[in-house]
């Protein structure tokens, strides 16, 4: 398409000057499509419910609306308390529940002169008709009597006997008009009275701020934060909506208080434990979280229920209000530069739990899963414990990140296999990983009885590219899915079943679980799983199992995004308090930065790990250059130490090497095995001479 070029002279330059403007007119874009009206007034509608303005209208509606109900309830519960002892009762129960008797005592002194006064007070009614009808009669005649003994005395002074009755007369017209008054009064009363009396209820609500704290205005909820008392705990629970409950609070002798076991300090919040009465079940109170968490002055996320082994008891933990908004500060593995790992006896330093406590974990022969939804924290988490794992030097790691963005990258160098990308051929390359594990795992079961091996960590991060990855092989096997023939789920179904009694452990992190991206055998298969943020209850049940979600365990509760790094662990290798089957950890957070310096000091520890980037495949291999580019940084290896790296680099081409091949491959080359302080090894400058005059020859590879 065509543009129209027009040059203009500003006004100010002489006529015959160069300078010019030159404009540059584009045509119009064609039209867009109109959008439907349906859409329009769909997307109009969204807007007008979601936007602030409504959303503060609605609560200043719910607000009103409860200032005018639950005061009527004030008035009339203290229009009850007025007419009966109840109030008296409620202090007694109070004081005896504090142990407090002569308080007790004293109250239920008053509560009886309460009473006496009230008997006195209906006997008298019995009398009071009878004496007010004889008062009213008394009355009328002395005051009939009055009025006609004025009328006679105005007579005389008128000399008119007609003004006898005057005084009565007026009298009577006074009443008539009165009565007047009140007809045309009493009209508009009946109509105004009710809006009188809602006005009041509404200004005692609005005073006592009779409504949900998330209905308040924000400048008037002073209530968050307070302390949790046991009158605040058993207020909250009686009003939770359970009727079985609330009633059976109301007939307790002590005001509920019997329910609560001791209020403890536990870190950022207070514990305690609530045996429910009978005809309530700990499913009721675990399905009001966010109810209790209201009535207790605290948003949901900051009240946690559980249910220890003591028969219908819940566990409640209550934060201290924003507490869990604080961050927990670094982890030990970036502030101790000295600290080590020992995978069999030690327990990683993974974060916090809700006390405050440093949350450990012990992963020693354990299968570990880790999911949530993405952008959670997962791959920080995962990454954590292995980044303790790698202080000790005796640890081995397969790793494939299926993501692919470098989130493992300072493991090269220390992982024997690192594998990174999002695409089928990586998913057959990580699958290729595990199925060796698989070969590694079964040549130690069939090794001599006692025989120990070092620990082997397969870690496939982003699993479920793995299970959904529709690439199959030249024999039709699918790499993806859950089936018998699937390649990825067999071999770490393998894993599970076999590996954990010779060290080979299988570690996975996936996102948002389903039956789909994480089969039942495999989620089930890990000893330690944890889950951050998730969305449906259905998935936390995926993640952690049945038992952990029905003894309380809620990553669906979770916030995402605010609640990133926070896990819900169910596993034997942390400390989980008695009576409850999972613990929520509040992982530390390590960045790209410093996950390096620590591979680096892990680095440090080791004589030089190379890392494979791809699984060969039966290409040709040059034995020379294989066994010089095992040596990593050191300056000479035992021969033996170069059979098993060369094993690791590539088990189908050397795994079968004995002494005899390396001397083979060698021989002649000015790079020969020889004997140093009693041991045959050999010596990587020696290597590079060997290879720089084959190559300055033109020697052609072995294969």
């Amino acid at each position: 398409m065509s543009e129209n070029v027009v040059r203009l002279h500003k006004a100010s330059d002489p006529p015959d000057s160069t300078a010019v403007t030159t404009l540059t007119v584009v045509p119009d874009a064609p039209p867009a499509r109109p959008v439907p009206l349906w859409v329009r007034s769909g997307r109009v509608v969204k807007t007008a419910v979601t936007h602030e303005r409504t959303r503060s209208a609605g609560r200043a509606v719910v607000r009103h609306g409860l200032y005018t109900f639950n005061g009527g309830r004030i008035v009339a519960r203290r229009a009850w308390d007025g007419r009966t002892g109840a109030r008296y009762e409620r202090m007694i129960r109070a004081a005896e529940a504090a142990g407090n008797l002569e308080a007790a005592e004293e109250w239920e002194e008053r509560l009886s002169r309460f009473r006496a006064a009230r008997h006195h007070r209906r006997m008298d009614l019995l009398h009071s008709p009878v004496d007010a009808a004889k008062g009213v009669a008394v009355g009328a005649g002395m005051s009939v009597g009055v009025l006609v003994a004025l009328g006679v005395v105005m007579a005389i002074s008128t000399e008119d006997g007609g003004h006898v009755i005057t005084p009565l007369s007026a009298t009577i017209d006074f009443i008539a008009l009165l009565i007047r008054i009140v007809q045309i009064v009493w009209g508009p009363a009946v109509t105004i009275g009710p809006f009188l009396a809602l006005l009041a209820m509404w200004s005692v609500g609005r005073r006592q701020q009779a409504a949900p704290q998330w209905a308040l205005p924000a400048n008037v909820r002073s209530g968050e934060g307070e302390p949790i008392t046991p009158s605040i705990v058993v207020k909250a629970l009686r009003d939770l909506g359970i009727p079985a409950l609330a009633r059976a609070i109301k007939e307790m002798g002590d005001a509920g208080a019997s329910m609560l076991g001791p209020i403890t300090i536990a870190g950022c919040g207070v514990e305690v434990d609530v045996t429910l009465p009978s005809g309530v079940s700990t499913n009721e109170v675990q399905n009001k979280r966010r109810k209790l968490a209201e009535n207790l002055t605290r948003h949901e996320h900051e009240v946690f229920i559980t249910i220890p082994q003591a028969a219908r008891t819940v566990r409640l933990w209550i934060a201290d209000s924003g507490a869990l908004d604080e961050p927990i500060g670094p982890s030990p593995l970036v502030t101790d530069e000295t600290m080590t790992a020992d995978y069999k006896k030690g327990k990683a330093p993974w974060g916090q739990d809700l006390r405050g406590d440093a949350a450990a974990l012990s992963l020693y022969q354990r299968h570990l899963l880790i999911t949530g939804l993405s952008n959670q924290g997962k791959t920080v988490a995962l990454r954590s414990l292995a980044l303790w794992l790698a202080l000790d030097r005796s640890v081995e790691f397969l790793i494939g990140d299926l993501k692919g963005v470098g989130d493992w990258a300072m493991f090269d160098g220390l992982a024997r296999t690192l594998i990174q990308g999002p695409t089928d051929e990586h998913v057959i390359e990580v699958t290729e990983m595990v199925e060796g594990a698989v070969e590694e795992m079964n040549r130690r079961i069939q090794a001599p009885p006692g025989t120990t091996f070092p620990p082997l960590i397969v870690l496939v991060d982003e699993a479920q590219v793995a299970f959904m990855c529709p690439a199959k092989d030249e024999d039709k096997r699918p790499y993806g899915g859950s089936k018998a023939n699937s390649r990825y789920f067999m071999a770490v179904r393998k894993i599970h079943n076999q590996g954990r009694a010779v060290n080979v452990l299988m570690w996975q992190g996936t996102q948002d679980p389903t039956n789909e991206n994480l089969p039942k055998l495999v989620r089930e298969g890990a000893h330690t799983r944890a889950s951050l943020a998730l969305g449906t209850e259905s998935q936390a049940r995926m993640a952690l199992g049945d038992k952990a979600v029905d003894g309380g365990a809620a990553p669906n509760l979770l916030r995402p995004g605010l609640d990133r790094g926070t896990l819900v662990v169910a596993s034997d290798g942390i400390t989980i308090p008695a009576g409850q089957s999972s613990i929520t950890v509040r992982t530390h957070y390590i960045d790209d930065d410093a996950a390096t310096a620590i591979t680096d000091r892990a680095k440090a520890l080791r004589d030089g790990v190379t890392t494979l980037h791809a699984i060969d495949r039966g290409e040709e291999r040059d034995p020379l250059a294989d066994i010089h580019s095992v040596f990593g940084e050191s300056p000479r290896l035992v021969t033996q130490d170069v059979l098993k790296r060369l094993t690791a680099l590539n088990e189908d081409a050397y795994g079968r090497w004995t002494f005899a091949d390396l001397r083979r491959v060698l021989d002649g080359t000015g790079a020969e095995p020889y004997k140093s302080d009693g041991r045959m090894v050999v010596a990587r400058e020696r290597l590079t001479r060997a290879l720089a005059n084959r190559d300055g020859d033109g020697s052609a590879s072995a294969s």
